[in-house]
């Protein structure tokens, strides 16, 4: 996401990426020999540094500590601890091309399934055609949100996690969360929701590591 910055008409340069717990005193180094001396401050939301050029970022846990906090004597050395805590997440990706589930456990996938369904695009046609349009997308989705969720049921069933990892395209998600087949999960803490590409192996791999990395998000000052 780009905001824009009061009193300019160009926009700062935002980006997200997923830091390992092993790697963040590493990572904050190199941001404090980039872009100079970092101002710390721990905030609800996470730890916020500031540095001299007037670049941010901010380090947000993968879970909230849940009444088991991190351990150090800095606020980034307890962020590092808190997300280095072993955890167990179940995740659930969808997206109009397809869907992964998966239970993963400190980045390791323990069981997963993934496959391709079809939910068309909106469609910007009127009268008969897009009321024939929009029963054709919802009944799509009806079948995408039943077979998603018993596949779900079959990985989660009998495997024990704490939260939900949502990630892909929300509106179906949503309504995938609220299948009855889901109910036994419906009340586990949901995680921040995870941006991905059509759920292929590869992309459900890559989303257990960053389920239990540190998101960090740098803001770039905006161009003079």
């Amino acid at each position: 996401m780009t905001t824009h910055a009061a009193g300019s008409g160009r926009s700062p340069s935002v980006r997200t990426a997923f830091v390992s717990a092993s790697r963040l005193t590493g990572w904050v180094e190199r941001f404090a020999a980039s872009h100079g001396s970092l101002g710390v401050e721990d905030h609800d939301e996470g730890v916020r540094l500031a540095a001299a050029d007037g670049a941010t970022a901010l380090l947000v846990a993968p879970w909230p500590n849940d009444g088991r906090p991190g351990r150090g004597s800095g606020v980034v050395e307890r962020l590092a601890s808190l997300a280095s805590q072993p955890r167990t997440v179940g995740l659930l990706l969808v997206r109009r091309g397809g869907y992964g589930v998966a239970v993963a456990s400190e980045g390791i996938i323990i069981a997963a399934k993934t496959g391709s369904r079809y939910v068309q695009s909106r469609t910007a046609a009127g009268g008969q055609s897009q009321q024939r349009f929009a029963r054709r997308r919802a009944n799509q989705a009806d079948a995408m949100a039943e077979a998603v969720a018993e596949q779900a049921r079959l990985v989660f069933a009998g495997r024990a996690f704490e939260y939900i990892l949502p990630g892909g395209d929300r509106g179906l998600v949503d309504n995938l969360l609220a299948h009855p087949a889901l109910k036994p999960w419906a009340g586990l803490p949901r995680l921040a929701y995870l941006d991905v590409p059509d759920p292929r192996a590869a992309v459900v791999k890559k989303a257990a590591v960053d389920a239990c990395s540190i998101r960090v998000t740098v803001t770039d000052p905006p161009a003079a």
